[in-house]
């Protein structure tokens, strides 16, 4: 059996939040919305049928607690949950928080103008954020001095 490797284009476009017991939890960088990646950490995954019943139940958990919590966050009004596997094949799911006047709406955040990456202090400041909010989620963190 494999090990569970990240898809090179989702490790270059998003940052290391932690690990959930099914899933690594990564931020996009897109700064314009508040927008979480979970990558179950299995092998070979492209479908959500791919995983067994136990982990589909899991990931679900991971996707709710992930939205509750992003819901919580200032200017939030609502979250968009998809996993599209178009262009990235790996099993992945975008919890995005999304609101009247974000840069997208109402349509979707996938092609919708150009990206604005988060500066380093922004980008640490929010995955420590998060990471609290995830807390009861999180078995594994990266380390985030600074």
């Amino acid at each position: 059996m494999s090990e569970f490797a990240l898809d090179p284009r989702l490790a270059a476009d998003t940052f290391a939040l932690g690990d959930a017991r099914l899933s690594r939890i990564l931020l996009m960088n897109d700064a314009r919305f508040p927008w979480l990646v979970l990558a179950p950490r299995r092998a070979n995954l492209a479908e959500i049928a791919d995983l067994s019943p136990d982990e589909r139940a899991l990931l679900m958990e991971e996707i709710v607690a992930i939205s509750q919590a992003l819901s919580q966050r200032q200017g939030v009004e609502k979250i968009n949950v998809g996993a599209l596997g178009n262009i990235v094949r790996q099993l992945h799911v975008h919890i995005v928080g999304r609101s009247r006047s974000d840069a997208a709406w109402p349509g979707p955040v996938w092609g919708s103008g150009a990206r604005q990456p988060y500066r380093d202090a922004a980008a640490r400041q929010l995955l420590r954020e998060l990471a609290q909010a995830f807390v009861h989620i999180l078995i594994d963190r990266p380390d985030r001095s600074g």
